[in-house]
């Protein structure tokens, strides 16, 4: 059981009149976080799954009179999957503009779906927090320091979904029954997407991939396709939380790559569980491209769970100059490069990158520090 670091955020937004929407992707632990803090509230539950028509059917009736019915005397309304429900966004704005005493919580699997339905009818009436696979901090709060140094090459391969780090006996198997249940529902949901072999053929691209530059007409010759698919199933992807995307720095120099990007998955199980490579690390050739994908992803995890608040990019230039990750917050950035080995040649910041732009801080990541930029 591991203490999320959204659980005391959450708790203490309770009861202040407004809204806690939850996003995250399927089975990174909405409903568990959920259901701690709800004990801690020792209150009514009221417990809603979108997954199910009748509930489906019960929130789009947007009758007043009805919904107090529905909620009577509880006191917690979780509506879990919200996304699932048309014009959901007016249903929770009656509830929480004319239900007093009561703490509403919505949670979804598709950012896309959900804030589109909320956004204008809840402006001004909800907090909004994304929730991820567990995180290093977590980790470390929960089972201590040497449970985190114990667990790396495990979170490189298997990932770190809460059900595959607590049955490491069964990350394998756990992982692939993850990707085939539920990696793809929302996305074949969305827009019409009825091309589950072309959505895992991209899948399998972008995968191999990690790291590297990418082009959606390289990706759309590859899986025989066009660029506009590519580019909207990548979206939809997105949004879904199964990968991000990083966006080349182009800023002063004339030489750097314009529209350049590059993409990652959220999860390193996930990225291995596509291409069923669960190979220790010792006999893989795509160690580097893993610790770049993990370091990343848990960047993104810490900053959001601490409230630091920065743009991210990769930097490249047509020289073949590059700079893996870079992170700019109040008009300083801080230059990141990985490296798994770190006696495997040196690591230099070019100079043009240096002298265009104002640098707080250069740091090679690697196994020995990396703890000291994720905790």
């Amino acid at each position: 059981m591991f203490k999320r670091e959204l659980y005391q955020i959450v708790l203490d937004q309770c009861f202040k009149g407004k809204a806690i929407v939850l996003l995250g992707a399927r089975q990174v632990g909405k409903t568990t976080l959920l259901k701690s803090v709800i004990k801690e509230q020792l209150a009514k539950v009221l417990y809603l799954n979108c997954d199910e028509p009748q509930t489906v059917s019960t929130l789009s009736n947007r009758n007043l009179r009805e919904l107090q019915l529905l909620v009577g005397e509880n006191k917690f309304i979780v509506i879990d999957e919200a996304q699932k429900v048309d014009n959901i966004g007016l249903t929770l704005k009656l509830i929480v503009d004319n239900i007093s005493g009561v703490q509403l919580i919505a949670t979804g699997s598709s950012a896309f779906e959900l804030r589109n339905r909320l956004n204008e009818p809840l402006t001004g009436r909800k907090f909004e927090y994304y929730m991820y696979p567990i995180s290093t901090n977590e980790i470390y709060k929960s089972t201590g320091y040497m449970d985190v140094k114990r667990l790396l090459e495990t979170r490189l391969i298997f990932g770190s979904y809460p059900d595959v780090l607590s049955n490491e006996g069964d990350a394998q198997q756990l992982l692939l029954s993850l990707t085939d249940s539920y990696l793809y529902k929302d996305v074949l949901a969305m827009d019409n997407v009825r091309k589950p072999g072309l959505l895992n053929r991209l899948l399998q691209a972008l995968a191999f991939q990690v790291g590297s530059e990418v082009s959606y007409n390289e990706l759309a010759q590859t899986i025989g396709s066009d660029n506009k698919t590519v580019e909207r199933y990548v979206d939809l992807l997105e949004k879904c939380f199964v990968i991000f995307r990083l966006n080349g720095l182009t800023r002063n120099l004339r030489n750097e790559l314009k529209k350049a990007k590059k993409i990652y998955f959220y999860d390193n199980g996930v990225r291995n569980a596509v291409i069923q490579q669960f190979a220790p690390l010792s006999i893989r050739n795509d160690v580097g491209q893993l610790w770049e994908n993990f370091f990343i992803s848990e960047r993104i995890k810490r900053n959001h769970y601490t409230g630091h608040y920065c743009n991210t990019y990769f930097w490249r230039t047509k020289a073949q100059q590059e700079i893996d990750y870079i992170e700019e917050c109040d008009g300083s950035m801080t230059a990141f490069e990985m490296k798994w080995n770190p006696n495997k040649g040196k690591t230099a910041f070019p100079n043009s990158f240096l002298d265009a732009y104002t640098i707080k801080e250069t740091v090679v990541v690697t196994p020995d520090n990396y703890l000291d930029w994720l905790l």
